[in-house]
């Protein structure tokens, strides 16, 4: 029996280490994701800064990623940066592929 639950404690704790890795790369994805909308806007160094902390925030209204586009292509339209959906949907794909390279990179 101790065989079964050190497996299923293992199990437990790589299901674990798994759900902090993805939060932190999505966290991370967010943020570049800001930073690449804030340069596009033309924000100083620390109007970059807040934006991409509030692109971060912004994924914690709701599941997915909806919330993080409309919030990104809406400020990116308010500031008169022609982009469009597809634009950053693609910025967050790149993104992502850069926030677990880094992430992969720290590890």
């Amino acid at each position: 029996m101790t065989s079964f639950n050190d497996r299923e404690r293992a199990e437990e704790a790589k299901f674990a280490r798994d759900e902090e890795s993805h939060f932190r790369i999505i966290a991370r994805r967010n943020r570049l994701l800001g930073e690449w909308a804030a340069e596009r806007m033309g924000l100083s160094a620390a109007e970059t800064e807040a934006y991409a902390k509030s692109v971060v925030q912004a994924d914690f209204e709701e599941s997915g990623d909806e919330d993080v586009i409309r919030k990104v292509l809406g400020d990116l339209v308010g500031a008169g940066v022609d982009s469009s959906d597809a634009e950053v949907r693609a910025a967050l794909e790149a993104k992502l592929v850069e926030a677990r390279r880094a992430l992969l990179g720290e590890v």
